[in-house]
């Protein structure tokens, strides 16, 4: 059963997929359509699912489930990554590419490829003030708190006291 974004408890699972390139308004608004309709039937051995989903900065799709409700399967999760990846095949998007960092520059999102951040980390084109995206994050109310972080509150933390001591 789909419901609003602001409305799924603060406690609901989350997923966020990452686009490999910013979509268009017209593939938002044509996958946010997708995307309700699969969370309205998703369902877990047959009982609904109490779900969600929305379309950030034009990059994320973020995915959550109310799990007080009832608990997604294995099966279920399977078939929500199933229709990414579907969409990401119509709409010529990656959402499952893990190898590049997310930034958020002045709320202008990029990546740049994990093997590049050391030498943006040198050249001080990433410090750890710079917000990047954390995907892992696990509740909505994680999402909320610290999907956007400062690198150096991150896994980028080595990298900048590797820095500091002179040894990247």
């Amino acid at each position: 059963m789909y419901i609003p974004f602001d409305e799924i408890d603060f406690n609901a699972r989350v997923w966020v997929y990452q686009a490999n390139k910013h979509l268009s308004q017209e593939n938002v608004a044509t996958l946010t359509e997708t995307l309700k309709a699969a969370l309205d039937s998703w369902d877990a051995h047959g009982k609904p699912l109490v779900a969600s989903g929305k379309i950030f900065h034009n990059r994320f799709v973020v995915i959550a489930v109310d799990e007080s409700h009832e608990q997604p399967s294995g099966c279920a999760i399977d078939k929500s990554t199933s229709w990414l990846k579907e969409a990401g095949r119509l709409l010529n998007v990656d959402f499952f590419d893990r190898s590049v960092a997310w930034l958020d520059a002045h709320n202008n999102v990029h990546t740049t490829p994990l093997t590049e951040v050391k030498q943006l980390i040198l050249r001080e084109e990433i410090t750890p003030s710079t917000r990047v995206f954390d995907n892992l994050v696990a509740t909505k109310a994680q999402w909320m708190k610290r999907w956007k972080v400062s690198a150096g509150s991150t896994w980028l933390k080595r990298y900048f006291e590797a820095k500091d001591a002179n040894s990247l």
